[in-house]
C-alpha cells in the first residue's frame, strides 16, 4: 500500500522528540499530524480516524496510558493502532501497564528510524490483515443473511452449532432462538415418515464422510421438500475443524419433477389412446374396401353398406382430427370466435343430429324439453353447437344401450340460460369428477366396452364454454348413478328481423354445370379419386402432381377452376397461386385450396396468395359443389 495515505498522529509534549518522529515518520512517505497533549490528541483521533497513533506515555493532561485506554473504547476509533512509547517508564511492569491498556505495542525510548518505521509497518500490516478478515466475515454475513437457503456452521467435535442464517426460521418454520438452545431441534420441523431417516445420515455423517439427503418438511396439509448438504471445513493444516451445511427448498423443483411425470404418463396414455383410436375407424374402413373388391358388384346392398361404413368411418377421423386442432388453437390462443345473436333451437338442433346415429345405434332414449319462447344467445353457432353435442356425445358413449339421457333447457334468471345434460350412465367416480374436464382425462368403460375418444372432448367443452362467459359444471353420486353435465351462459336480446327479412323465401340450390377442372395433388390416391368423382358428376377433369405439371396443363386446358393442395413437392400451392395469378389468362380463374393445413393463420395465407376458397381435407363434397358452382 501507498504510505502517502496512511495518516499517523504523532503525540509528545517534547517538542525536540515529537519533531524528530514526525521527520522519521515523513522520510517514510507517511502522513502526520501532531499533538501536544492528550485532550488535543482525543480530539484530532476522534475527528481524523488516523491509521495509527505514536503515543507518548508521559504527557501534562492526561496519561498516554488513558489517552490509549479511551482511544480503544470510543466506538468511533477502536480500530486505531496505538504505539506506545516512553523514555522514562521503561520498565517490565511499564510496558505491561500500557499494554493492558489498550496499546497494540510499547516501545522505550530512545528509538532507532529504522525500527520505529519497522514497528509501524508491522503494526499496519496487521491491520490489514484484521480488516480484511472483518470485511470477510461481514461478507459472509451479508451473504446468508440475505439468501434463501439456510447456512449452517457447527462445532465438529460435539455437534455444537455455531451458527446458522435467519433464512432457518422461513424454511423449517421454528424458532433461530429455540435452535441455539437445542441444536437438533430442526429435526422436529422434519416430516415424520422422513425423520428417522434424516436423523441417522446427520448422525452417522462424521463416519461416512458425507452428508446429501432430500426430506420434507411439516405434514401432509403444507409439505416442503428440503435438500441438506454437509461438507467439512479444513484449517491450514487441512485438518478438519467444522461442520459446514447448506438446505436448500427445492418444493418448486419437485413440483416440476411431479408435473412432468404426470405430463409423460399423459403422453403415453395420448398417445396409445390415439393409436387406438385411428386404428378403430382404419380397420373398418380397410375390410369395407376388401369387401367391395372381393363381391360382385350386383350385390348392391353389400357395397352400399361398404360404403356407408367408409363414409361413417371418414367422419369419425376427421371428427378426432378437429378435435385436435381445437385444443392446439385454444391452448396458443389462437381460436377466434364469431359471434352473432342466435336462437337456442338453432343451437340445440345441430347438436342433436350429431348424436342421433349413436343413440339410435344404442338404442337410447334422448328426451328434450327446451323453454316455449324464443331464447337468444350471443355467440358462435358453430362452437355452441360443439359444446351441447359433445355432452350428449359422451352421454351415450357412457351409458350402456338402452339408456336414457334427458337434454333440457331452464331460466334461472332472466339474463341467464342454464343447459342440462343428464343421463343414467355409469356415472363419475369422485376422483375422476374432480379432474373430469382435464387434457386426456378418460372415465370407466361401459358394459359393451363402447369407450372411444380421446379424453379430450369435456376438456374443449370447458374451454369453449369459458370463451363463451360461460360455465360447466359435472355431477355424479358415483359409479352406476349416471351422471349429470350443467352449461351456464348469459343471454342476450337480439335485433328484431325486420318483416321483409323474415319473409325472404330460401333460396334454391343452383343446379350444377358441367366445368373444366384441374386437380393438383401430390397424392396420386387422392386426386385420382376425386377426379373420377368429379367425372361421373359431369365435370371435364384433368390432373397434375406437381407445380411445372399444373403450370402446363393450366395453359394448354385453361382450367374454369384449380384444385390445389398447398404442400406440393418442391414449388409449394401457395407459390404456384402467386404465380397463376400473375399470369392474365388465370387472374379471374377460380382457385380453392384443398390441404390439410387448417388454421386461421392458414387460410389468412392462402387469401394472400390469391385463392378464393379454403377447403380442409377430408373436404365434404357438399362444400366442394358449393365452392365450385358459387358465385366468385
Amino acid at each position: 500500500m501507498d504510505n502517502s495515505s496512511i495518516l499517523i498522529l504523532n503525540v509528545d509534549d517534547n517538542d525536540g522528540a515529537r519533531y524528530v518522529k514526525t521527520r522519521i515518520l515523513q522520510s517514510a512517505g507517511f502522513r502526520v499530524i501532531e499533538a501536544a497533549n492528550g485532550t488535543d490528541a482525543l480530539e484530532l483521533a476522534r475527528r481524523e480516524i488516523p491509521a495509527l497513533v505514536l503515543l507518548d506515555v508521559k504527557l501534562p493532561d492526561i496519561s498516554g496510558i488513558e489517552v490509549c485506554r479511551r482511544i480503544k473504547a470510543d466506538v468511533a476509533t477502536c480500530t486505531v493502532l496505538v504505539l506506545q512509547t516512553s523514555a522514562a517508564l521503561i520498565g517490565r511492569d511499564d510496558k505491561i501497564r500500557g499494554l493492558d491498556g489498550g496499546a497494540d505495542n510499547y516501545l522505550a525510548a530512545p528509538i532507532e528510524a529504522d525500527e520505529l518505521i519497522a514497528n509501524v509497518n508491522a503494526l499496519l500490516r496487521l491491520q490489514r490483515t484484521q480488516m480484511d478478515l472483518r470485511n470477510s466475515e461481514e461478507r459472509f454475513r451479508q451473504l446468508t443473511e440475505n439468501i434463501e437457503d439456510v447456512f449452517w456452521m457447527f462445532n465438529i467435535s460435539d455437534r455444537r452449532l455455531l451458527y446458522a442464517s435467519p433464512a432457518y426460521e422461513r424454511l423449517f418454520g421454528r424458532p433461530l432462538a429455540q435452535l441455539q438452545q437445542a441444536p437438533d431441534d430442526w429435526l422436529a420441523a422434519v416430516h415424520a415418515e422422513d425423520r428417522q431417516l434424516v436423523q441417522s445420515g446427520w448422525h452417522n455423517f462424521l463416519q461416512q464422510g458425507h452428508y446429501e439427503q432430500e426430506y420434507r418438511l411439516g405434514q401432509d396439509g403444507a409439505v416442503r421438500w428440503v435438500r441438506d448438504r454437509g461438507f467439512l471445513v479444513r484449517d491450514d493444516q487441512q485438518q478438519p475443524y467444522r461442520i459446514a451445511r447448506i438446505s436448500s427448498d427445492i418444493s418448486q423443483r419437485k413440483n416440476m419433477e411431479a408435473l412432468l411425470r404426470q405430463a409423460d404418463e399423459h403422453k403415453d396414455d395420448f398417445l396409445a389412446t390415439l393409436a387406438h383410436e385411428l386404428r378403430n375407424p382404419l380397420s373398418p374402413i380397410r375390410n369395407a374396401v376388401t369387401l367391395m373388391n372381393t363381391v360382385p358388384a350386383e350385390q348392391t346392398e353389400v357395397h352400399q353398406h361398404a360404403r356407408d361404413v367408409i363414409v361413417r368411418q371418414v367422419g369419425h377421423l376427421t371428427h378426432l382430427v378437429d378435435d385436435l386442432l381445437d385444443v392446439a388453437r385454444i391452448s396458443q390462443g389462437k381460436l377466434t370466435l364469431r359471434h352473432e345473436d342466435i336462437e337456442l333451437h338453432t343451437v340445440v338442433e345441430p347438436a342433436l343430429e350429431t348424436v342421433k346415429a349413436l343413440v339410435e345405434s344404442r338404442g337410447h332414449t334422448l328426451t328434450v324439453d327446451l323453454p316455449p319462447q324464443p331464447v337468444w344467445l350471443h355467440g358462435d353457432p358453430v362452437r355452441l353447437a360443439q359444446i351441447i353435442g359433445n355432452l350428449l356425445h359422451n352421454a351415450a358413449k357412457f351409458t350402456d344401450p338402452g339408456g336414457r339421457i334427458a337434454l333440457s333447457a331452464t331460466l334461472p334468471q332472466p339474463d341467464r340460460i342454464r343447459i342440462a345434460v343428464a343421463d343414467n350412465g355409469i356415472g363419475i367416480t369422485s376422483y375422476n369428477l374432480a379432474r373430469i374436464f382435464n387434457m386426456f382425462t378418460q372415465g370407466a368403460s361401459t358394459q359393451d366396452r363402447m369407450h372411444d375418444g380421446l379424453g379430450i372432448g369435456l376438456s374443449l367443452v370447458s374451454r369453449l364454454a369459458e370463451m363463451h362467459g360461460g360455465s360447466v359444471q359435472a355431477y355424479s353420486d358415483g359409479i352406476g348413478h349416471g351422471s349429470t353435465f350443467v352449461l351456464e351462459f348469459p343471454l342476450r336480446q337480439p335485433v328484431a328481423a325486420t318483416p321483409a327479412a323474415a319473409a325472404a323465401p330460401a333460396m334454391a340450390p343452383a343446379a350444377p354445370g358441367a366445368l373444366r377442372l384441374l386437380l393438383v395433388d401430390d397424392n396420386a390416391d387422392s386426386v385420382s379419386v376425386m377426379a373420377e368423382l368429379l367425372t361421373l358428376m359431369g365435370h371435364e377433369v384433368a390432373t397434375a402432381h406437381n407445380a411445372e405439371d399444373a403450370l402446363a396443363l393450366a395453359r394448354a386446358r385453361q382450367p374454369d377452376t384449380i384444385l390445389l393442395d398447398l404442400g406440393l413437392p418442391g414449388t409449394d400451392g401457395y407459390t404456384l397461386a402467386r404465380m397463376l395469378r400473375a399470369e392474365p389468362a388465370f387472374a379471374h380463374t377460380r382457385l380453392i385450396a384443398h390441404t390439410g393445413y387448417g388454421s386461421e393463420q392458414d387460410r389468412e395465407r392462402s387469401r394472400q396468395a390469391g385463392f378464393d376458397y379454403h377447403l380442409v381435407k377430408p373436404a365434404n363434397f357438399d362444400d366442394l359443389e358449393r365452392a365450385l358452382q358459387s358465385e366468385q
